[in-house]
């Protein structure tokens, strides 16, 4: 059956995509909680994706901006510089356990693609990636390393060539192979069971994040920050505290404006609910139901659907959902890479940006916990064209020439 979370969510999918799910959902019954599955995956955490990540105590912010004292949980130190190797490991094991021989996935960023590449080289599948020509022109790092795992990646030219066409062109692929191969999606949306599915793998970074500062501190966080774009990082992070009296902060991108193409903010007050690849849930939609195009600096945020469980979550008032435009998230990546010593992924920068508005607000002695999804190495070609125009664009000139 498939499983909501107030409204949202649920397997809206035609018939000929039914028994894939239904073999999805049968293997998270049976593989999942067996020993064999939970002893590998636990000891791919620890010896290759290198769990636990470290809680680092921002010390010079914490100063500088002078309310709470600020935490960083540093996911960009995983394996594969993100968070993302968490499900993309888990559900690459399952694909094998499985019996498949290939897996399939989409990626935005890039950050997804490279963690399931390297997942399947690892163990040993068959990998395609799927990726739109847009995102492929903005984050050539991250094609390069998918390539260098093995992987064969896909040029999506639909639509505005980005993650939500990519996620179009896998699941086209996906129904048309599904006997041998494993679609691993790399977020908490899609239909029933991925996003269940999703939070699983990912809700070890709070349940870690949970622990680290207890025994750092001894108590619980006042507030917990990520970035927020489909919502596999906030729903790994925040999923620990839903039941604790912690403020949840989710962070959208603001982009450059407030016009249809101009941002990514699905959570705003014009919100509107729809059903899209799979699931109900929060899109930005023209008056005709049609998908609109968006905008973000980062290639991870810039989908216009958002994962169903943070959409209820956000509905029923336990997760506030603020805004960072590209200028706050520059602003946010400069300030923790000079201060701090921390290169944060342009996605991670969102909620950096919500860290230094909230912070200084904030009583003296309280705790604020921010999720640092991924490392911005990934971003040079983004951040050194905007924050060194000139000097970058002499130096490709030059790289080009030789």
């Amino acid at each position: 059956m498939a499983r909501y979370f107030g409204t949202f969510g649920g397997q809206y999918v035609g018939e000929v995509l039914k028994p894939a799910l239904f073999e999805l959902e049968r293997a998270m019954t049976e593989i999942l909680p067996g020993s064999e599955f939970r002893r590998e995956y636990s000891h791919l955490l620890r010896s290759y994706a290198g769990r636990p990540t470290p809680l680092c105590r921002a010390d010079n912010l914490t100063r500088e901006l002078g309310g709470a004292e600020i935490y960083i949980k540093l996911e960009g130190l995983a394996q594969t510089g993100a968070h993302k190797i968490n499900n993309a490991l888990g559900q690459v094991l399952l694909a094998k356990l499985m019996g498949k021989q290939r897996v399939i996935a989409e990626t935005g960023a890039g950050q997804h693609g490279v963690a399931v590449a390297a997942s399947a080289a690892k163990l040993g599948l068959e990998c395609e990636v799927f990726m739109g020509s847009a995102d492929i022109e903005r984050q050539q790092p991250n094609v390069f390393l998918m390539k260098q795992f093995g992987a064969e990646v896909h040029p999506v030219e639909d639509g505005s060539k980005t993650l939500k066409d990519a996620v179009n062109a896998a699941l086209k692929c996906w129904i048309e192979e599904s006997s041998r191969t494993f679609y691993v999606l790399g977020s908490a949306l899609g239909p029933y069971p991925y996003p269940d599915l999703v939070r699983e793998f990912q809700q070890i970074i709070g349940i870690e994040t949970k622990q680290q500062l207890s025994d750092m501190t001894g108590r619980l966080p006042d507030t917990v920050i990520a970035c927020c774009g489909g919502g596999s990082n906030a729903v790994g992070m925040f999923s620990a505290f839903l039941d604790d009296p912690v403020r949840l902060i989710a962070v959208e991108a603001g982009g450059t404006g407030d016009k249809p193409g101009e941002h990514a903010v699905r959570m705003g007050k014009d919100r509107t609910m729809g059903i899209i690849e799979g699931y109900k849930s929060y899109f930005l939609q023209d008056p005709d139901g049609q998908v609109q195009l968006t905008h973000s600096i980062s290639a991870g945020l810039d989908y216009a659907g958002i994962g169903p469980e943070l959409a209820y979550l956000g509905d029923a008032g336990r997760i506030e959902f603020a805004r960072a435009t590209d200028s706050d998230v520059l602003e946010a990546y400069s300030r923790f890479a000079s201060r701090e010593g921390l290169l944060c992924a342009l996605e991670s920068a969102h909620a950096a940006s919500e860290v230094l508005k909230q912070a200084p607000q904030m009583e003296k002695g309280s705790i604020l916990v921010m999720n640092m999804s991924g490392r911005g190495d990934k971003d040079i070609f983004i951040t050194a064209g905007r924050l060194y125009p000139e000097e970058w664009k002499q130096y490709l000139l030059r790289e080009a020439a030789k």
